[in-house]
C-alpha cells in the first residue's frame, strides 16, 4: 500500500485541500470521467483520477481516499468546499489521465476492474 503523500509526490500534484489526510494508504487507482464506472468498479482504499469536476458525491459514496484532477484542472470553490465537508483530500496534477495512471501503476497501485467489484 502507498500513502497519499507518496501519490502526490509521484504525480507532482498540488494539494488543494485535505493535507491532514495525506497519511492514508491506498492500494488502487481509478481513472475515469464516467462516474457510473467509478460506482460500478471502485473499491475502498483507492484514489480517483478525473477531469470531471462533478465528482464529490461519487467520491463520497464510493469511499474514495482522494480526488486527483488531471490535465491541470483546478476545481472550483464549491467542489473544494463539498470535498472538505466530506473529508476528501483534493489534489491536481498537470499530467494527463494516461500518464498519471501509468505513474501510479509503476508505483504499485492497480486499477479497479469488474473482477474486483464490491
Amino acid at each position: 500500500m502507498v500513502t497519499l503523500k507518496k501519490v502526490a509526490e509521484v504525480l507532482e500534484a498540488q494539494v488543494v485541500s485535505g493535507q491532514e489526510g495525506l497519511g492514508r494508504t491506498v492500494k488502487q487507482a481509478c481513472g475515469s470521467d464516467m462516474m457510473s464506472d467509478v460506482l460500478a468498479y471502485a473499491k475502498e482504499d483507492f484514489v480517483l483520477l478525473t477531469g470531471n469536476i462533478q465528482v464529490v458525491r461519487t467520491a463520497d459514496v464510493s469511499d474514495a481516499a482522494a480526488l486527483i484532477f488531471v490535465r491541470d484542472k483546478h476545481p472550483e470553490q464549491e467542489v473544494l468546499l463539498a470535498a472538505k465537508d466530506k473529508g476528501i483530500p483534493v489534489l491536481y496534477t498537470r499530467y494527463t489521465m494516461f500518464e498519471a495512471c501509468g505513474r501510479l501503476y509503476e508505483l504499485g497501485l492497480r486499477g479497479c476492474s469488474a473482477k474486483d467489484r464490491k
